[in-house]
């Protein structure tokens, strides 16, 4: 499975933050997620990856995100509302992985992120969708 290093649309990358529980790679309108190995996310882990994109993009703009689900790690079920209510601008939702372990926790990330969320098996898939999700919206925002 490529890691977001390994895309070519890395060159556009305009910033990283690495924090203790994986690496956010922020790029116009799109935010990508690289977990470490094991860990267990929740929404105190999330609120600072949101706040970076706060920092980065400021408070309106609409954001993709995608999973690139390199490495097997948990989310707490009971985090979702969390994550669902504080999603803000976060407008699309993508999950890449190659495994079924990759997807198992899908059918409750679909039940919060409803027609927004898809699953892909190639990062560069994933990445070409979501650009086309924020190019589409952009064209129709007043």
């Amino acid at each position: 499975m490529k890691r977001v290093k390994d895309v070519p649309y890395f060159k556009k990358i305009r910033e990283v933050r690495e924090f203790e529980f994986g690496v956010f790679y922020y790029f116009e309108g799109l935010v990508i997620s690289e977990m470490k190995e094991g860990v267990v996310f929740e929404w105190s882990m999330a609120e600072k990856a949101v706040k970076a994109a706060k920092e980065i993009f400021g408070e309106h703009k609409p954001i993709a995100y995608i999973s690139n689900r390199i490495n097997s790690y948990t989310v707490i079920p009971t985090e979702w509302l969390k994550f669902y209510k504080n999603r803000h601008q976060l407008s699309y939702y993508s999950v890449v992985g190659s495994t079924q372990g990759s997807f198992a926790s899908i059918v409750l990330e679909k039940m919060f992120f409803k027609e927004s969320l898809r699953q892909f098996n190639d990062l560069e898939a994933a990445i070409a969708w979501s650009l086309q999700k924020i190019e589409n919206q952009q064209k129709t925002a007043p």
